[in-house]
């Protein structure tokens, strides 16, 4: 059990006998009043989005995980095949399973596969993924790399925003929980 002041996003917890992962944490303290953390979670059985204020006293049940490397193999229709590094054990998980994280997966990538009781219940994304630009517009004479941003197609299908500067073929380097551009790859 921890406390409630301590949910970070990402931290997967048992609240009214489900599955939630933290997506979003808001410690507020209005006035004189006692402080509350309002959080977005998700459960990971239903998919379903839920917000719930937890008291700044309350305690909060983390799920214990266990998390293997496993290696992203194909996709067939909305099924996504992953095989255990050590045991070549396969798994199957739904889109809908991956959720936002389907868009930063490449064949052949290690990825950390969250296991509760022994049954897959998400992913646990590297920090950065690099990807190569398939489409983007030409860069503009005299833009700065300060100047606004520019949508930009990744292999992988998703659009991010890169700087100017970005060419069709350039690797860069992205932020898979936060969707956004981190720097080009030489």
């Amino acid at each position: 059990m921890i406390n409630a002041t301590q949910l970070r996003p990402g931290m997967i917890i048992i609240h009214e006998g489900n599955l939630y992962r933290v997506a979003s944490v808001n410690h507020l303290t209005p006035g004189n009043k006692r402080g509350f953390m309002q959080t977005k979670l998700k459960n990971l059985r239903t998919g379903g989005g839920a917000e719930y204020k937890f008291r700044s006293e309350d305690r909060v049940e983390q799920a214990m995980l266990d998390s293997r490397h496993m290696q992203y193999l194909y996709a067939d229709g909305d099924l996504h095949t992953f095989m255990d590094t050590e045991n070549y054990e396969q798994i199957s998980l739904t889109a809908e399973e991956i959720g936002d994280l389907l868009g930063y997966l490449l064949p052949n990538q290690i990825v950390e596969i969250e296991l509760f009781e022994g049954k897959p219940v998400g992913i646990s994304p590297p920090s950065t993924v690099e990807l190569q630009v398939t489409e983007t517009e030409p860069s503009l004479k005299g833009a700065t790399a300060s100047a606004s941003y520019k949508p930009a197609k990744l292999e992988t299908g998703i659009t991010i925003q890169v700087p100017p500067f970005i060419q069709v073929g350039d690797r860069v380097r992205v932020d898979p929980l936060e969707g956004q551009y981190l720097e080009r790859v030489k």
